[in-house]
């Protein structure tokens, strides 16, 4: 595991819960269960994402992310029960980067997780915003994808897309994973439409290189499938 994930909360069956499927995600996770050792726990692992209860023992979630914010960018997920606006207003004012409100599905949360990494680059490598393989160049800085030297017509949801999947090559993602992490948790469609990008995407991309392909598979989903190792 490689992405390490602070979550504050003092409620340990919620925290508990938490940790199973972040770990499940991805995620090497520490719990804190009050807001004083919440700071402290950031201060020493230096997390890659915070989920940050707001009722909390000692100093509250609000005053945990106004450290935080001092010190850091790390995304931060607000959870809490608090579900009025004003809540929320100053969450976001102090801040966090989204806000979850008790209860929740598990599957909202991971989508918000995916969102928000996304969004602050968090889930990206340093200069990763541009991958380059033969014949294939995606840049996401400038939106613009250029298949055998030439600029073809992507729309965004097509370059966010192949720019995902390539960014692991060889990794199946489901239909489902697709679409929480390039649609977004907001998203109210059917797994059809990642079939249809795919479709377009390979319509773009075909015969172009024998040393990647846009493969489905079947009973799965899709991945980047790399068979030389990725040019610098």
């Amino acid at each position: 595991m490689d992405k390490k994930a602070l979550v504050v909360e003092d409620d340990r069956n919620i925290a508990e819960l938490l940790r199973l499927y972040l770990e499940k995600d991805g995620f090497a996770v520490t719990i804190a269960e009050n807001g004083a050792a919440g700071v402290a726990q950031f201060e020493q692992n230096s997390p890659d994402l915070v989920l940050l209860d707001i009722m909390l023992p000692v100093i509250d979630g609000w005053s945990v992310c106004k450290e935080i914010r001092a010190v850091s960018n790390v995304p931060i997920i607000m959870i809490t029960a608090k579900g009025e606006t004003l809540d929320k207003v100053t969450g976001l004012e102090m801040g966090a980067d989204d806000y979850l409100v008790k209860p929740f599905e598990v599957g909202e949360l991971l989508a918000r997780v995916h969102a928000v990494m996304r969004r602050t680059g968090s889930s990206d490598e340093t200069g990763a915003r541009r991958l380059e393989f033969e014949s294939l160049v995606i840049d996401m800085d400038s939106f613009e994808l250029h298949v055998a030297g030439k600029r073809v017509d992507a729309p965004p949801k097509e370059m966010e897309l192949i720019f995902h999947l390539a960014s692991s090559p060889n990794r199946v993602y489901t239909r489902n994973q697709l679409l929480d992490e390039v649609w977004g948790f907001d998203y109210f469609g059917d797994s059809r439409t990642v079939d249809v990008h795919v479709k377009r995407l390979r319509e773009k991309l075909e015969n172009v290189s024998d040393k990647w392909s846009l493969k489905t598979v079947w009973g799965i989903g899709y991945k980047f499938e790399l068979l030389e190792e990725r040019q610098e």
